[in-house]
This record gives structure tokens, sequence and C-alpha cells, in this order.
């Protein structure tokens, strides 16, 4: 009887994990990539009538982009995911082979307290935050690529004619993808 009771609460137990374990494997943007996201998509959306057509042209599902906006920071925080978590595995892993080098000299160069104890956390904070910013900064320079491009399509288009410019970058039936195929072309030229 006393086995019987065992054996039911390892399979409920076991069945309790499977159930946990993809919804911890499936983590979501936190807020802070959901606010890094934002920025970055306010910085690509610019000012200028250009940099606005890209945009909605890049991230837009219905006809006047309206939607646009939602779906960058969606994508967004979805990478922001990404880049954090593997940032801060990457760090971990570089901290772990830091501290087996030399323990003491690892506790040495990152403890900060009186017995310093807590030099593999602030190792792997510290490296993760700088692969982070090493994540945004690459960001932001495709960012003002992908805008750089776009101002130059639209002064191209505006110097050739809509008709010329169309023939020129489209691909599709229609030609209508001219734009957003020349802005695409463009910013990988500069990044």
């Amino acid at each position: 009887m006393e086995r019987t009771v065992q054996v039911k609460r390892f399979l409920v137990a076991g069945f309790v994990l499977a159930l946990l374990a993809p919804a911890t494997a499936a983590a979501k943007p936190n807020g802070t990539d959901k606010t890094n996201a934002a920025r970055e998509c306010k910085s690509e959306r610019g000012t200028t009538a250009a940099t606005r057509e890209a945009f909605r042209v890049k991230y837009g599902t219905n006809k006047n982009g309206k939607n646009a906006f939602g779906k960058c920071v969606s994508r967004r925080s979805k990478a922001e995911e990404k880049q954090r978590e593997g940032a801060a595995a990457n760090a971990a892993k570089e901290c772990k082979a830091e501290r087996a080098a030399d323990a003491n000299a690892f506790a040495e160069k990152y403890g900060t307290n009186k017995n310093k104890r807590n030099a593999y956390g602030k190792c792997v904070s510290g490296k993760a935050k700088a692969k982070k910013d090493e994540a945004d900064a690459a960001d932001a320079k495709k960012i003002k690529a992908r805008k750089s491009a776009a101002k130059e399509c639209a002064a191209e288009r505006k110097t050739i004619g809509r008709a010329a410019f169309a023939e020129k970058y489209g691909t599709n039936k229609n030609k209508r993808n001219a734009f957003g195929k020349c802005v695409s072309t463009a910013a990988k030229a500069k990044a």
C-alpha cells in the first residue's frame, strides 16, 4: 500500500514537471526588453517622410501601415530577450572558466564585499551588461544604416521618377516593393 502511494506521488510529480518544463523554456520578453524595443523602434521610425515610409514598408501589414509600430516592438522585444539571455549565458561561461583558472585572483578581481564571495555574481553581471551593450550598439548601427538608406532611396526615386525607380528596384509583379527593396539593399551595403 505504501509503495503504491509513493509510485502515485512520483507519477504526479513527474506529470507536473512535464507540464511546467515547456512553460519555463518559452520565456517571454520582460518589461525592460519591451522598453528597449520601443526605444529602438522609435529611433528606426525616425522623423522624415523617407524613414517613416521605410518603417511602414518593413513592419506594416495593413494598407496604411498603422500597426507598424506594434509589429516592430513585438519583433524587437523578442530579439532583445534573446540578446539579454545570450549575453548572460556567455558571461556565465566566461566567468566559470576564469574562476576555474585561479579562484583567488578571481575573487580579488571581482569581489566587492568583505569576504569576496560575491565575485561570481559581479563578474557575470558586469560581463553580461558589456555584451548586451555591444549588441545594442550593433542594433543602433543597423538602424542608422537603414535610415540613411531610406533617405538615399527617396532622393533617388525623386530624381529618376517613380516609374523608373519601380522598374529598377521592383521585383514583384506590380513593382510596388521597389522602395523596400532599395532600402534593404542599400542598408545591407552600409552595415
